[in-house]
């Protein structure tokens, strides 16, 4: 039996009278320290686990000045704070076992463009990629190029001094930085701006805390002016952080935010940014160049950096190998054909900038001659790509190089701790012999990939924290990994920020590491802004690679068998790709409509992850459990579960609170075809159901679900009742009571009877064994689901129609259960049984060889992820989406006649089909245009319904306020000449719901424009 669970806590809470104090205060943002929130927040992309004792999430510069106020005050002194951004930080920046102030949720506000003076000002938690959208009307980008543009704030961006890609040509974060608006420990702000000698006079002679800090920034530039100049290397990816180096410009000028860039909350916290913006490349093009090994391309790539291109990016055979199971993979693969001796082990990306066509093609031929006439006989050949969007598929295999590394089979997975060192660009190649040579010696395997313009590689090594033999590794690789950068003219940390690593500053830093104190001091007197990192008092350490909590020793307690169970919840690597900011992208839906990290994959990975670890040390099994729970009556177990629901000393169960975050999923499975480590979210969502609905009862609009696909028929037979009831006021708050709401109203018409009218029959098994193999290879079986059947029956009948013009014979499935929703519910063990018997039947008939097309995307996929999982090998038939069969028989299609002349068509695919079945919006087009016509595809993201979801009257805000994002302006655009398309049901609900408008399925659409 699953017991109450109660976390806990390793950090004690706040003093309930601070948050009544902020409160009092003035503090308008959100004040959160659950179980849930505090167990999300306690992890970012590092290999760390540190919890916080609650999270502030202020809504502008005046609540940040208010949390630094409350927390002078005598009472809460004690309490230290560490501001947060995307939280994808590899080193652990971000984690405190103290207060998280995230300004990522609310203060996220692009303030001004000024396109003549090429300067915007943003609040700090806007994202990299949001800012670039509003700034490409005017031809202008935010330079420094990260791989997780589409989540790095820009406060972030700041603290880190994030750079990647391209920084030879663009520089850092810090090169881009004009002003800070910044709150310090005390509550008072300042715009930080680069100052003349007057300026910086004046700002020194103020008797507070920015005197203070004016004052002893400035004597140590001044004092300390040639050490510096020894002490740092001279890297492009020079020491991040207290840049003591840049404090002076060129022009004499004094730059607090030097000091500031890379400091990671240990300073002051960044309200907002003013920041230098730079014209759009008119051009460009990258060349794709192939190798048999690494060792060669990273030779290369100094021959290809003096050939004056704008960036060279290189990737191992791991990372290489891994983005060919990749989503992107589709996209791009003719790219990096494999060549006659096998696949490449290594690729350079190079990229070429230009003002005009002309300047870029004349770049590419000089370069391309050079490499067509180069010394280096083992390049084994490259492609060139100018097409925009086919650059940005590229780049965006590069960005998701990072989270790749995770998506391993087993325990043992490439980790951060060592990914970004930079070492002169002409040392690369021998360093990294060195360093491979080290991690060869250990035993280890690793992935690699960077900037090798700049000399920064990125590695993960691969272990598994949780075993007793490899937490040590952590130490000696790194003590290993900062000697050999030393030897190499290197630092450690040439792009990711210092964070935990922040023991070694001592050393790199030498005898100007007590400049860095004394700068921290007149900050920050007393050490309450991330203590720890980068610079800490005399009598307070700094924190230490292996005393800092891995979350390996928390998932110790798991074993590999609980881990493995539950779709790779305990594999999160942090990444973030699911905190995607777009909502034109399909990535974690409920996550971009409530700005809540609760509610993203990420999110509920690690509330999964907290759950089995409770239960593990209760000693429970969380896999026997669902064993017992399914063979148990649930009526007959009514009595023990309603007691559990009522009894008040289950109210702090733990499980109630993953529940929740579990509730707000769309199970879209957009994380499963997205996240570069697969964690599938509806996969262990529905398991945890099933385990928590064993201990707890479940609502009626549960038990009306799970029985949908089999009620369906009688309501037909009711249609009139069941219209009156649903179509009714009364009727739409009867179902509110029970849960739900905006059903849709039953049709006339009727699949059966209008398949028996059009002679089409039913396929068993023995009538489709009976027919000839030439009838066979002529015949066709769809397979509508219950929804499609009987709420939408045109768009069969209109694929029965398009089959018989294509020459075909069509036939219907008989009915049977697919039961996604009770997969979705977590009715797992009914589910099972249902796919059994469906497979049974579903292979019968596959054994003919005559195929069998779904109607719907998302409940056709179901056959090929929620039966792989339940039935497994026993499914042996594969059911097609339309667009699939339709590219097998493209050829019937193309002597058909079309009318479609003068019309123009917009395809909105179901995000189910785009992120799980990639090659989708390919096919579609390549059916359309067999017939003449250049099918458009809307950039959408997830339309709000996504099967029951929108259906629960506890979900449909989010479901409305998801539709409003992006689909919206695409019906509102829709006009005579421009027909819109739908591939899933419930997105064709969705829009008839909200819009009041009907749109086609492609099958309805295609039956139309093809004449008889």
């Amino acid at each position: 039996m699953i017991p109450r669970l109660r976390t806990n806590f390793v950090t004690p809470l706040p003093p309930a009278s601070f948050f009544e104090r902020l409160i009092e205060a003035g503090f308008s943002g959100d004040i959160e320290a659950g179980a849930a929130t505090r167990t999300v927040f306690a992890t970012d992309n590092s290999i760390y686990q540190v919890e916080p004792a609650a999270i502030l999430f202020p809504k502008g510069a005046e609540d940040l000045r208010i949390v630094a106020t409350v927390l002078s005050e005598p009472a809460f002194r004690t309490i230290a704070i560490a501001p947060r951004g995307g939280g994808t930080g590899t080193n652990g920046q971000s984690l405190t076992s103290g207060i998280v102030v995230d300004c990522s949720r609310h203060m996220n506000s692009i303030l001004d463009i000024d396109p003549v003076r090429r300067v915007a000002r943003v609040q700090a938690g806007v994202v990299k990629d949001q800012l670039n959208r509003a700034l490409k009307p005017y031809g202008l980008f935010f330079a420094p190029e990260l791989s997780t543009s589409n989540r790095a704030t820009i406060g972030g961006m700041v603290s880190t001094d994030a750079c990647g890609q391209g920084s030879c040509l663009y520089g850092k974060t810090s090169n881009h930085v004009l002003g800070l608006r910044i709150v310090l420990v005390d509550g008072s702000e300042w715009w930080s701006r680069p100052l003349d000698a007057a300026a910086l006079a004046e700002a020194a002679a103020r008797q507070d805390r920015i005197g203070e800090i004016h004052r002893t920034v400035d004597r140590i530039a001044r004092e300390k002016h040639d050490r510096i100049a020894e002490v740092f290397p001279n890297l492009n990816r020079y020491m991040t952080g207290y840049d003591l180096a840049h404090i002076r410009h060129p022009d004499g000028r004094f730059d607090l935010n030097a000091i500031l860039c890379g400091s990671e909350g240990t300073l002051a916290m960044i309200a907002e940014a003013e920041l230098n913006l730079l014209p759009l490349p008119a051009h460009a093009a990258l060349i794709n160049i192939r190798y048999g090994d690494f060792n060669t391309a990273l030779e290369d790539a100094r021959t290809l950096a003096a050939l004056k291109v704008a960036s060279v990016e290189t990737i191992d055979e791991t990372v290489l190998k891994l983005a060919k199971s990749d989503i992107v993979w589709n996209s791009i693969a003719r790219f990096f054909p494999d060549d006659a001796i096998g696949p490449a082990n290594g690729i350079n990306i190079a990229e070429v900038l230009a003002d005009d066509e002309d300047e870029l093609e004349r770049k590419l031929s000089e370069i391309t001659a050079a490499i067509d006439t180069g010394a280096n006989a083992r390049r084994r050949g490259y492609t060139v790509v100018r097409n925009h969007a086919e650059i940005e598929a590229i780049w965006s295999m590069r960005k998701r190089a990072v989270g790749l590394l995770g998506n391993v089979e087993g325990p043992v997975r490439p980790v951060p701790f060592v990914e970004d060192t930079a070492v002169p660009p002409e040392n690369l190649a021998a360093y990294i012999r060195e360093f491979r040579a080290l991690l060869d010696g250990a035993g280890l395997s690793y992935g690699m990939f960077g900037h090798v313009d700049a000399g920064v590689l990125h590695v993960r090594p691969a272990l598994d924290l949780t075993r007793a033999d490899h937490v040590p590794l952590v130490r000696n690789i790194s003590d290993a990994v900062v000697a050999l950068t030393r030897k190499y003219g290197g630092v450690l940390w040439g792009e990711h920020g210092k964070g935990v690593r922040s023991e070694y500053v001592p050393e790199f830093f030498g005898d100007l590491y007590p400049c860095l104190q004394e700068i921290k001091r007149a900050f920050d007197p007393e050490n309450r802004l991330n203590p720890g990192k980068i610079a800490a008092p005399s009598n307070e350490p700094l924190l230490k690679i292996d005393e800092v909590p891995l979350r390996g020793s928390v998932d110790r307690v798991l074993g590999n068998e609980i881990r493995a169970a539950f779709d790779n919840a305990a594999y999160c690597n942090g990444n973030g790709a699911c905190f995607d900011f777009d909502e034109a992208s399909p990535m974690c839906p409920s996550y971009k409509a409530t700005g809540d990290r609760r509610f993203s994959p990420k999110g509920r990975a690690a509330l999964m992850r907290e759950w089995l670890r409770l239960l593990a040390e209760k000693g429970v099994d969380p896999r026997k459990e669902a064993e017992r729970a399914r063979g148990v009556n649930p009526v007959f177990d009514l009595a023990r579960r309603a007691l559990n629901s009522l009894n008040p000393k289950n109210r702090d169960d733990f499980s109630h609170e993953v529940r929740a975050a579990m509730d707000t999923c769309l199970a879209c499975k957009a994380c499963a075809g997205q996240c570069p480590v697969k964690v599938s979210v509806p996969s262990f969502r529905s398991k945890f159901l099933e385990l928590y609905y064993g201990r707890y009862l479940r609502s009626m609009k549960d038990l009306l679900v799970a029985t949908i696909e089999t009620t369906l028929p009688l309501m037909v037979r009711m249609r009139p009742a069941y219209n009156l009831f649903v179509g009714t006021h009364v009727g739409q708050k009867l179902m509110h009571v029970v849960g739900l709401t905006a059903l849709p109203l039953l049709p006339r018409l009727s699949l059966a009877r209008e398949a028996a009218r059009l002679g089409v029959p039913i396929a068993t098994p023995s009538r489709i064994e009976a027919l000839s193999p030439d009838e066979r290879k002529r015949s066709v079986i769809f397979v509508p689901d219950s929804f499609t059947e009987h709420f939408d029956p045109q768009v069969a009948v209109a694929a029965i129609k398009l089959a018989r013009k294509m020459g075909l014979s069509p036939f219907l499935a008989a009915r049977h259960t697919n039961g996604k929703a009770l997969h979705v519910h977590g009715y797992l063990g009914r589910f099972e049984r249902t796919a059994g018997q469906s497979a049974a039947y579903f292979n019968r008939l596959s054994d003919s060889g005559v195929p069998l097309v779904g109607l719907d995307p998302s409940m056709t996929l179901a056959y090929r992820s929620e039966y792989k999982s339940a039935v497994g090998a026993k499914l042996k038939a594969t059911v097609l989406l339309p667009q699939e069969w339709l590219t097998a028989n493209v050829d019937r299609l193309g002597t058909l006649p079309s009318t479609a002349e003068g019309k123009s068509f917009r395809l909105l695919a179901h995000c189910t089909e785009r992120t799980n079945a990639p090659a989708s919006l390919g096919q579609w087009k390549a059916v359309f245009g067999r017939l003449g016509i250049e099918l458009q595809t809307a950039d959408v993201g997830c339309c709000g319904m996504a099967g029951t979801f929108g259906h629960e009257a506890r979900n449909r805000a989010i479901s409305e306020r998801l539709y409003a994002m992006s689909w919206k302006r695409e019906i509102e655009a829709e006009d005579k000449t421009n027909m819109l398309m739908a591939t899933g049901y419930s997105c064709r609900s969705q829009v008839k719901q909200i819009d009041h408008k009907r749109i086609s399925h492609p099958f309805e659409v295609l039956n139309e424009i093809i004449a008889d």
